[in-house]
């Protein structure tokens, strides 16, 4: 299996610089006194979420004449808004297949965007975008199984390591595991003294359990959709659990009640709307024992539901 190289993650920044935010590292200085807390916030994106990324490399490395056929992708939420975003700056059609779960701020935005969108029972993403692509002859663009997406959203890696080379660890988001795999490749190829966490919620801590016995471990998608984390209900294909077998040296899993209070943390002190999968990284840091140096945690993304961000805040469960 070829796995996605720092060459690739370098041609992606070059490919996609004009189209997305280069977020900067913010420093915040409530973070614990050996491990000061440098914040990237992703979800200062256009689309709100890091996924515009991999959406803007994936289909600016497709022919010209594929991609006139339009696009097709599945998503919970934020790959859905990037791909509709992507499609439309390149001029293309977009058909989104996104569970009736899907929060309605995602599903008002992708349509927002020009995309076509269809709803689909849970588990039936995958099936539904098949039958699109036969039926419009659209090219699938998968929400992080696939080399281009990785290595777009591993040009987040890049940023931080030349924003911050000294970074002792680094705490990145868990679902499908694209993220994780492009920032980590990036991250262990330029600061190999860093600690590379991958965080996800316990009710959907697939991959902490796939990584403990060595092989992937499917959980039901019922069991996984317990999480308020929405946008983390994916599991690992098999290329990105090859990326995180390789680049990964711990996952922490975190509780809800633990991903709320990351939210309400962001809001009130560094200023930040973040969904609560975009949290996630924030509540890892919390628990982790990572060594001591600057620390950096990825808010992954920022579309909440106004009413689901209040009650949060509120301190509601």
């Amino acid at each position: 299996m070829n796995l996605v190289t720092l060459e690739d993650i370098d041609a992606a920044a070059r490919r996609i610089a004009a189209d997305i935010v280069r977020t900067p590292l913010l420093p915040a200085g409530w973070g614990d006194r050996e491990r000061p807390l440098w914040i990237k916030p992703e979800n200062l994106q256009p689309i709100g979420a890091f996924k515009i990324r991999g959406a803007f490399n994936a289909l600016g490395r497709l022919d010209p004449g594929v991609r006139a056929a339009g696009v097709v992708a599945y998503s919970s939420g934020n790959h859905a808004q990037a791909v509709a975003y992507a499609a439309a700056a390149f001029g293309v059609t977009a058909h989104i297949v996104m569970p009736e779960e899907t929060p309605t701020v995602k599903v008002q935005a992708t349509r927002d965007h020009g995309a076509q969108v269809v709803l689909c029972g849970a588990g039936q993403r995958e099936s539904v975008a098949a039958e699109l692509v036969e039926r419009t002859g659209g090219v699938l663009v998968p929400p992080f199984d696939h080399p281009d997406v990785i290595a777009g959203q591993g040009t987040i890696g890049l940023e931080i390591a030349r924003d911050l080379p000294d970074v002792a660890s680094v705490f990145i988001p868990i679902s499908g595991g694209g993220l994780a795999s492009g920032v980590g490749t990036a991250v262990r190829s330029l600061c190999p003294q860093a600690r590379i966490f991958g965080v996800e919620p316990e009710l959907a801590a697939d991959t902490a359990e796939s990584l403990a016995v060595g092989h992937r471990v499917d959980w039901p998608v019922a069991q996984r959709n317990r999480t308020i984390a929405d946008g983390l209900r994916s599991t690992p294909s098999a290329l990105t659990f090859a990326h995180l077998q390789r680049v990964l040296d711990d996952v922490i899993t975190v509780t809800e009640s633990e991903i709320r209070s990351a939210v309400r943390e962001l809001a009130y002190r560094a200023h930040l709307v973040a969904e609560p999968s975009g949290a996630v990284a924030l509540a890892g840091y919390r628990k982790a024992t990572a060594p001591s140096g600057p620390a950096v945690v990825i808010v992954s993304g920022g579309n909440i539901e106004p009413l689901s961000l209040a009650e949060i805040l509120s301190g509601g469960q």
